[in-house]
């Protein structure tokens, strides 16, 4: 029995550890903070500049609540915080070809901080993709989802919303 539970602390300090070097590959240190504000205008889908990719952010449904309104959810890629979201909005993110990891994290001292959802995504020059983040609430538990999305739901959900702007706070 005992050996049994030695088994059992050692796998889940195993898994800890693998769990946090996921969260280091993709998300952006956890002690930055970023302000979040929103353009209104209109703005058409850019294209990639040459050699590179182009990847969109998309808040498709719903933004988890903080005591004082919207939380701040904010959007690693390859252990860096490239933008954040306050409401249903989205932002974009020129990238170099290849594999990149994508995180999305409530930026909030609460136990919402805590939630995490990964993306992997491989990408070619020239190209436009679309990632959609959603938070939803069942049962008193706050879910985080990030996945593609289809290009026309994005084309559609980018020209009703506002884009995102973010920077870190100081």
């Amino acid at each position: 029995m005992r050996v049994m539970i030695l088994v059992a602390l050692l796998a889940v300090s195993a898994f800890a550890q693998d769990q946090s070097a996921d969260v280091r590959a993709a998300c952006g240190p956890q002690d930055v903070n970023l302000a979040v504000k929103q353009d209104d205008s209109q703005h058409a889908v850019a294209q990639p500049q040459p050699g590179k990719a182009l990847i969109y952010f998309v808040q498709e449904t719903g933004s988890a609540t903080c005591l004082l309104g919207p939380c701040v959810t904010r959007i690693g890629l390859d252990g860096a915080w490239v933008g954040a979201f306050k409401h249903n909005s989205y932002f974009a993110v020129s990238v170099d070809p290849g594999e990149h990891h994508a995180c999305m994290n409530v930026q909030s001292p609460t136990p919402l901080g805590k939630l995490v959802a990964f993306a992997q995504v491989t990408v070619e020059a020239g190209k436009v993709y679309y990632l959609g983040t959603k938070a939803s609430v069942r049962t008193s538990t706050t879910r985080l989802e990030i996945d593609p999305i289809d290009s026309d739901q994005a084309k559609y959900l980018t020209a009703s919303s506002p884009l995102s702007v973010s920077q870190q706070k100081k």
